[in-house]
């Protein structure tokens, strides 16, 4: 087993540099987005025939049906979702969970490769995602994520773009204000892949992470790249221990 400073099993540190850690979200304090809400988007992200990510959800039960059976039954599923990223031991890194249905589409299907936002893998990661849903999002304690998500972390508290903000100082210093009149929310993932009725569609939380970017007038993340999968990582164990909310919506 690679240790966990091995070069192949960490990426390189950030070069920029990094401020002082920002003061953390207490657990006790954590709330989801779900409660920033309006009461009829809080309606339609509970009533599974009002929302409009089922149309995704029973698309990935095809694909599941048609896919994946022959290795995973659904009901092994349960539990899936809030334990990603894990580490993969034949590429020695982390994936997501979109990355790792990917990664089985091509070794084990022999499929074509799917991209970032592919609606096929939308589909299926929101459908397995939704096998977890209610249960406590549970990161893996395993020491070769930890430089990971240490990465993930100083990428969350570092300033950038022309607007010179970090994650943390909207998510944690500003969450419960208001921009543009909408409520800033604490920022826990919770609920991908999410519906947004912004998008009229379903994203992934990379897809979330470049927008947020590209709001601060930053560079986007590299889709399925090292510093978003870091990213994903400590958003995920920020996380630990709330519901995951699969199928979420959000305005």
């Amino acid at each position: 087993m690679p240790s966990p400073g091995a070069a192949e099993a960490a990426p390189a540190s950030p070069t920029a540099t990094t401020p002082a850690r920002a003061q953390p979200v207490p657990p006790d304090t954590r709330r989801s987005g779900r409660a920033d809400m309006s009461p009829a988007t809080q309606a339609m992200q509970h009533d599974d025939a009002a929302n409009p990510a089922w149309l995704w959800v029973e698309d990935g039960r095809q694909r599941f049906a048609a896919q994946c059976t022959r290795c995973h039954a659904v009901g092994a599923m349960a539990g899936v979702a809030a334990r990603y990223p894990a580490w993969d031991a034949a590429s020695r890194r982390p994936l997501t969970l979109g990355q790792r249905i990917a990664d089985c589409h091509v070794r084990r299907n022999g499929g074509p490769p799917l991209p970032p936002e592919d609606e096929g893998r939308l589909a299926l990661e929101i459908f397995v995602a939704l096998q977890s849903r209610g249960q406590p999002i549970a990161p893996p304690a395993d020491a070769r994520l930890v430089p990971w998500r240490d990465r993930g972390g100083a990428l969350f508290r570092r300033r950038q773009g022309q607007l010179d903000l970090s994650c943390a100082q909207c998510h944690e210093q500003f969450a419960g204000r208001r921009l543009a009149g909408s409520v800033i929310p604490q920022g826990h993932a919770t609920g991908y892949p999410i519906y947004r009725l912004e998008w009229q569609g379903v994203g992934s939380l990379q897809r979330r992470l470049r927008g947020c970017l590209v709001g601060v007038r930053a560079e986007p993340l590299p889709a399925d790249g090292d510093e978003a999968t870091a990213l994903e990582i400590y958003l995920m164990s920020r996380a630990a221990g709330m519901p995951l909310e699969t199928p979420a919506v959000r305005p």
